[in-house]
């Protein structure tokens, strides 16, 4: 039994990191048992989350998790694709990764409104005298860390923009097609369900990367029906 160690669903989401359900997806699709732990990243073998224990086999990150159910159990989760379309699969987790990452937690964590809606909840449990205190603290590493990728030296117009660049190359990879690749899923559905869905939730009001997955309906219906496959039960 695989145990998979999240943050829980929060944020009207699975869970409100696109790394754990990219991760949550991957396990689904493995057709592996598995069960879901709220983890503690001061416990976590990188700080962060997802980690799983795969019968006593720690493997922390969420492509390092599909690597290992790779190299462990022979789920390469890529059945039918050519070498071009594995390269493409892989360029476009790096996008989301790498880059619209960054944008959604841009506008998570440094725009207040959103912040106050979203991620605020991540701090309740904190005693009232510090919580002021701790969220501010935390706010302060989000944007130093987003300073030092790049995301946060923009204007908001640019940021707008470099999002909407990786939305439309979503859409247009996409297309008509029922899976990201084709006909059937593969593991690059598990990111891009992970980060299209993470968008679209209106937990955090209109937020610009729900309008902008919104202005794609084929994003929109692609998120849904991935929904109703996968997390409808």
């Amino acid at each position: 039994m695989i145990t998979l160690y999240q943050f829980g669903p929060a944020m009207g989401l699975v869970d409100p990191s696109p790394f754990v359900m990219k991760a949550d997806l991957l396990l689904k699709l493995s057709g592996l048992s598995y069960r879901r732990v709220r983890g503690d990243m001061r416990k976590a073998p990188k700080g962060k989350l997802p980690y799983i224990d795969d019968d006593g086999q720690i493997v922390a990150d969420s492509t390092l998790i599909r690597l290992h159910l790779a190299d462990k159990h022979g789920l390469t989760l890529d059945a039918g694709l050519s070498e071009a379309q594995k390269a493409l699969a892989w360029s476009v987790d790096c996008m989301l990764g790498d880059h619209f990452y960054w944008g959604i937690v841009h506008e998570r964590w440094m725009v207040d409104e959103h912040f106050a809606r979203g991620p605020s909840v991540f701090f309740k449990g904190v005693p009232a005298l510090l919580r002021g205190l701790v969220t501010t603290l935390v706010r302060r590493k989000v944007r130093a860390n987003l300073w030092g990728q790049g995301m946060g030296r923009f204007s908001a117009a640019e940021r707008l923009r470099l999002l909407e660049a990786d939305v439309a190359a979503l859409s247009a990879l996409l297309g008509d097609k029922p899976y990201f690749m084709g006909e059937t899923a593969t593991w690059i559905d598990a990111s891009v369900y992970a980060f299209v869905s993470g968008a679209l939730t209106d937990a955090m009001g209109e937020t610009p990367s729900r309008a902008l997955m919104l202005a794609r309906p084929n994003l929109a219906a692609y998120a849904e029906r991935l929904r109703a496959e996968f997390y409808s039960g």
